[in-house]
């Protein structure tokens, strides 16, 4: 096997993804959260890197081109699964964290079938915009718990009145409170309407993809 350093990248953010969850173990919250957000964040930025590395230098291995598309699915999956656990909307994030997990892994085992036919079905633009959508809205909800914890932390100093006060602009935020809530949820909402963005994308492009697969599906007559 060809050991490149494209191929060591896609390698750190495969580990990256179980690591995001196991941050949550480790480390108290708001800590927990800026960990996992770093680790997405890197992930996702090693992800560009590798792959420009790869094409610019002509380091393109076997190795790396099978890992990559793992890679990125096991850190979409990893971030899903965390903040259904630790977000506040947990709930809300199901129903298109569902989709996501079901296009991926329906198109993952169609490539699997087709073999090397898989290769000639061109990943489109409107695909790598999914993929885009996707990583933004996981990096805006995973900031929506910094700040959810941040708040948490300033009210757990105050008593209940003094908390309904600042949240209602009747008196001074000393303590940030309110900004931070405030920035929770602008944060909360925003990455869940990409979210759901990104699975009407992820519906869109599994479809094309299934549509383009059609021909080759056919039993032999």
């Amino acid at each position: 096997m060809k050991v490149t350093i494209p191929t060591i990248l896609t390698l750190l953010r495969l580990v990256a993804a179980p690591a995001m969850a196991l941050v949550f173990l480790v480390f108290d919250r708001p800590l927990a959260d800026w960990v996992a957000l770093a680790l997405f964040v890197a992930a996702s930025v090693t992800d560009w890197i590798d792959g420009y590395i790869a094409r610019g230098w002509g380091m393109v291995s076997k190795l790396g081109t099978m890992l990559d598309p793992i890679a990125d699915k096991a850190m979409v999956a990893a971030a899903l699964l965390v903040m259904c656990v630790t977000s506040s909307l947990g709930w809300w994030l199901m129903v298109p964290g569902v989709v996501i997990l079901f296009r991926e892994v329906f198109v993952s085992g169609l490539r699997e079938f087709l073999g090397d036919v898989a290769g000639t079905l061109a990943v489109t633009r409107l695909a790598k915009w999914k993929t885009t959508v996707q990583m933004v809205a996981i990096a805006v909800l995973l900031a929506e718990g910094i700040a959810r914890n941040h708040a948490g932390m300033a009210a757990a100093t105050m008593d209940p009145a003094k908390v309904r006060a600042i949240l209602d602009r009747s008196t001074a935020d000393v303590q940030s409170l309110r900004w931070w809530a405030d920035l929770a949820w602008g944060l909360g909402w925003s990455g869940l309407m990409l979210l759901w963005l990104a699975a009407v994308l992820t519906v869109w492009t599994g479809v094309d993809y299934f549509r383009k697969a059609v021909p080759h599906l056919k039993e032999p007559e």
